[in-house]
């Protein structure tokens, strides 16, 4: 493992979103495998089953596929430093944020898997006792983001770039804001398949827990640089962290700032598996000079970065 780092690559982080079944067989030839079973044992979940032989039902199920991003993501960047590639930034996408911190060294492979597997389990139950959901919003024209903010029970819950967020809310909510999105200024409104109202005030019991279980992991120190996507800044405290991902549950995902504040240097990004979003999302947001987003181990082996 190389202590270099790479000063003009940034390495994204996927959310749950990502993750479709079967999304482990490529990765399974990888010596970094064997940490299915520890993220397992840490989790209380089993991670390979999950990635190589689990139903699509049974993947996107929030918690069931939080874990599983996790590991695949961290399998990948396991990978990439054995190529001697360690970028100097780090950013993920929500449950990203996870995977990032385990990538900078600032949490442990097991309290990253032990905290994914407190806060995917308390965001289904508040998932299954609020009955709130999902709908993405696209090309909003000028004050199109501040009609949102009069809605009663919708609050946003991704800036993903520009004229294009997420937005999270009660069935009824989201209901009134689809048969109105053209008159308040969005030429689309999509419904999401998620089973929650993610990143919204609806979330906070299941904050509550994990608090409870931030408060019980053992905090390191860090020369990555990691953005936050609570306030789009550069934050590498533990101290900071452990409040940034506890208000990351309620709070919108920053993921257009957190992508700007990247400096100019930084010209090359690679995403992590299950990849593919992010590149997406960063490409609209900012010209880089190249991204790669490997889907299997076979295309991270064979980079040229």
């Amino acid at each position: 493992m190389t202590s270099h780092f790479s000063e003009h690559l940034v390495c994204l982080f996927p959310g749950q979103g990502s993750l479709s079944s079967g999304a482990g067989l490529k990765w399974q030839e990888s010596k970094h495998w064997e940490q299915t079973t520890v993220i397992s044992e840490a989790s209380g979940i089993d991670v390979a089953s999950l990635l190589t032989t689990a139903t699509d039902e049974e993947v996107v199920r929030t918690d069931n596929a939080q874990i599983a991003t996790f590991a695949l993501s961290t399998i990948g960047y396991l990978e990439l430093l054995d190529r001697g590639i360690r970028p100097r930034y780090l950013l993920g996408h929500s449950l990203g944020e996870f995977s990032a911190l385990v990538a900078s060294g600032l949490l442990s492979i097991e309290d990253g898997a032990s905290l994914i597997g407190v806060r995917g389990a308390a965001m289904l139950r508040c998932a299954k006792s609020t009955e709130g959901s999902m709908v993405a919003l696209m090309g909003g024209e000028e004050g199109a983001l501040e009609n949102l903010k009069d809605l009663e029970d919708v609050w946003i819950a991704n800036i993903n770039g520009t004229g294009q967020i997420v937005v999270s809310g009660s069935r009824a909510g989201l209901d009134n804001l689809m048969s109105r999105n053209k008159e308040l200024g969005w030429k689309r409104a999509t419904p999401l398949p998620v089973g929650g109202a993610f990143h919204s005030p609806l979330m906070s019991p299941a904050q509550t827990e994990l608090d409870a279980a931030l408060a019980n992991v053992e905090w390191r120190s860090t020369e990555s640089i990691l953005v936050a996507n609570v306030d789009g800044k550069v934050h590498t405290s533990a101290q900071d962290w452990k409040e940034l991902l506890s208000r990351q549950l309620t709070s919108p995902v920053e993921f257009l700032d957190a992508t700007m504040t990247l400096p100019q240097s930084v010209t090359q990004t690679i995403e992590m598996p299950p990849s593919g979003i992010l590149t997406g999302l960063t490409k609209r947001i900012r010209s880089f000079e190249s991204q790669a987003s490997p889907s299997t181990l076979k295309e991270l082996q064979e980079l040229d970065l």
